[in-house]
């Protein structure tokens, strides 16, 4: 009860850090936005807490990615190897509105829903698919990675809601990418409604920013001695 206690703490305690970090207000005009940096430090703090699990647990997603026939990587060349991958990742979506954030040998790509899908919708929209495409194309070359596919919305309406919707945008992706030659067996999927903000849900472009579907890419280490 205490450890769950304590979880729960540091969770809010990271959104709350993010979501005052992430608006900063204009001294000219007055207005308040949301900071790139600042977004990309929420994800950290948040991705720190959650860079020691994967969505369905990591025995059970290695088992089914090495029966799909897919080796690990020596965790001398691990570095390496998502170097590389970030390196291609960046090239691809520049300018698509797509964030790649590095946390340690991980990556993370968030996905603002404003150009990802309508309000309301777990529809991709037509105009970003091409963009999911080239993402698609280098996760399906670097194959031994797990890739975790979360859903996050804003607090506007309930969970009754919210999670079922984050829940069915990051299928829509996983699906996506599934269907464009990423192997199924390496993603997992999960929604968390308004549960983890990088921003404040006071102002709509701490909304804005908080309506967001997030890639993370995880090296599957080969760790036989």
């Amino acid at each position: 009860m205490f450890a769950s206690k304590r979880i729960t703490a540091v969770v809010g305690a990271s959104a709350l850090i993010a979501a005052t970090a992430a608006c900063v207000t204009d001294p000219t005009t007055g207005e308040r936005s949301v900071s790139k940096a600042a977004i990309g430090a929420g994800l950290g703090v948040v991705g720190g807490y959650l860079a020691g699990d994967l969505v369905g647990g990591k025995r059970d997603r290695t088992e089914k990615i090495v029966g799909a026939g897919i080796g690990a990587v020596a965790g001398g060349a691990i570095g390496a190897y998502m170097d590389k991958q970030e390196r291609e990742l960046r090239e691809r979506t520049a300018g698509t509105g797509v964030d790649v954030t590095r946390q340690g040998d991980q990556l993370v790509l968030n996905m603002p829903a404003g150009v990802t899908f309508d309000t309301n919708s777990y529809a991709i929209q037509p105009q970003f698919r091409s963009t999911l495409d080239q993402v698609a194309q280098t996760l399906a070359a670097y194959p031994s990675t797990y890739i975790d596919v979360y859903g996050h919305t804003d607090s506007t309406g309930g969970d009754a809601i919210n999670i079922p919707l984050s829940r069915n945008r990051a299928q829509s992706v996983a699906d996506y990418l599934a269907a464009r030659g990423v192997t199924p067996a390496r993603i997992g999927t999960q929604g968390f409604g308004a549960s983890q903000p990088v921003a404040d849900n006071m102002s709509e472009a701490g909304k804005q920013a908080n309506r967001r579907v997030e890639i993370r890419i995880v090296p599957l280490e080969d760790t036989r001695v």
